[in-house]
This record gives structure tokens, C-alpha cells and sequence, in this order.
């Protein structure tokens, strides 16, 4: 009997940007694999079924190598388990979907992915900031920072113009800054950070990218943080009323807690 493998796009951490084809797959999961990122603090209420096993990286540190979660999720499947690989913003950008897809696709693993919402584009709306604007910027790169950038591509960022999104780039910030300004960016383009999106430790830092370097060190920036560059960081919304709107349930009473779990056990149900 062979199971199948779902991966889920997770969003930026806040349950209530979970698609609703997202929360229909955890409901129905038998065993999920989830990364560091992925919104996790409510799956035992999500998939009270389920096996839970935590196979996030850390910066520096792979305590699960890539070729290991492919085993597992492979062998949970090969059970006839329903097995979701749960994965923080979207799967196919800059994560590992596609290898996920593949191994299964090799195994003979029926897979399907739900697309998540990409911090590229919601963690810079959680400061007010958008992508792209009329007038402002009509294209925006989204890139790696995981590892130290190459002239050719810190060049071609600053020929391209436009915005310019940097994912799990804290390590290596201050070469991508000091790179870019080297290379022509001018000094004084706004540069936002924004660390730890969409959860209570939210922050933002603005300054020009001549200070950043100087801003986030006083501030200690950890990851994960997502890096904005260009002038619709001057479209930013004052801090003060930055995520209003984002309804972020590790912050509430427990009662209303309780009844936004409900509300999406109840979405479940409907769905079913």
C-alpha cells in the first residue's frame, strides 16, 4: 500500500495566512515534516491524527540532512501514510520543493504542492512596503543570500534596478551592502529590514544603505530577517501602525485563541 506526500506552503508564519488548501492537507495528514519557519504552534490542534517530526535547518546548523528527509518522508509515504511536508512561505521559492518533488517523483510517490504565500512579498507588506509601485518601481528581484553573492550578480542587481529582495541574507549583509554601494547602488537608497515577520519579536529597521550595516548591528539583527532595497522602502507605514491588520493568534486571550482554532476546524469540516 503506498501513501502520498503533500508540501505545503506554510506562509510567514501567521496561522491565518494558511490557504485553505493548506489547513484541509494538515487535517488529513498522517505524519508531517516541518521546517523551522513553518507556522507549527498550533498542529496538534490543526492534525490531532498526526506524527509530528521537526526537520528544520538552522543557520549553520543541518541537524536533518536534505538526503535524510527524503528517506523519511519517502518511508512514511511507503507505509500509506499521507505524509505533508510542511515548509515556511512558499515551497518553490528559494526552498527545496523542487528536490522534495523530484525524490518523489522517483520513487513513485503520488505528490502534490500547495503554494504558500512567500515572505518575499508578505514580509515587506508587513512593514508597509510594497514590491512594486506605480511611479516608484516597476520590477522587483527576488535572490538568495545564503551565500555570498558574485560580482556578476551584485553588478547585474544594480544595472537591473527596480526593488531588490534578499532572503536569509543576515549572514552575509554587510558584503551584499558594501558590494552593491562599491559597485554604483547609491548611498543614500533606503534599506529596509524586517525580522522575524509576522510574529510577536516583529522588527523594522529603516536607514539608508550607507547606515544599515551601522543600524543593524546596534540592534543585534538575528535571522530570520528579509532584506528590501530601493526607494519604495520610502512607501514604508509608520512603524506605530505596522501589522494592524494582521491577526496573529499567539498574541491573544486563550478563549479567543480557542475559537480561531475552532473557526478553522470548522472550515475543515465543510470542506471534507
Amino acid at each position: 500500500m503506498t501513501g502520498r506526500v503533500t508540501l505545503v506552503g506554510g506562509g510567514p508564519g501567521a496561522i491565518d495566512l494558511l490557504t485553505v488548501r493548506a489547513v484541509r492537507a494538515l487535517a488529513s495528514a498522517d505524519v508531517i515534516l516541518h521546517d523551522r519557519l513553518a507556522p507549527t504552534e498550533q498542529l496538534s490542534q490543526w492534525a490531532p491524527q498526526a506524527q509530528f517530526f521537526d526537520v528544520g535547518k538552522r543557520p549553520g546548523h543541518h541537524r536533518v540532512t536534505q538526503e535524510s528527509i527524503h528517506q523519511m518522508m519517502l518511508s512514511a509515504a511507503r507505509e500509506g501514510n499521507h505524509v505533508v511536508r510542511l515548509k515556511g512561505g512558499d515551497p518553490f521559492v528559494l526552498g527545496r520543493g523542487c528536490e522534495e518533488v523530484a525524490a518523489c517523483r522517483e520513487a513513485g510517490i503520488p505528490v502534490t504542492v500547495v503554494p504558500g504565500i512567500t515572505s518575499a512579498i508578505s514580509v515587506p507588506a508587513a512593514a508597509g512596503v510594497p514590491v512594486t509601485a506605480r511611479g516608484v518601481s516597476k520590477a522587483f528581484t527576488v535572490i538568495s543570500g545564503h551565500d555570498p553573492l558574485s560580482e556578476d550578480e551584485l553588478r547585474g542587481l544594480v544595472s537591473l534596478g527596480g526593488t531588490v529582495v534578499i532572503l536569509m541574507g543576515v549572514g552575509t549583509m554587510g558584503h551584499t551592502i558594501e558590494s552593491l554601494q562599491r559597485l554604483g547602488l547609491p548611498t543614500q537608497t533606503p534599506v529596509c529590514l524586517v525580522e522575524k515577520g509576522y510574529s510577536p519579536q516583529q522588527r523594522i529597521l529603516i536607514a539608508p544603505a550607507q547606515r544599515i550595516l551601522e543600524v543593524a548591528a546596534q540592534a543585534k539583527v538575528r535571522s530570520p530577517a528579509v532584506m528590501v532595497i530601493g526607494d519604495v522602502v520610502h512607501l514604508a507605514a509608520d512603524a506605530d501602525d505596522v501589522g494592524r491588520s494582521v491577526l496573529d493568534t499567539s498574541t491573544m486571550p486563550a478563549l479567543q485563541r480557542a475559537e480561531e482554532i475552532q473557526l478553522i476546524r470548522s472550515m475543515v469540516g465543510a470542506l471534507a
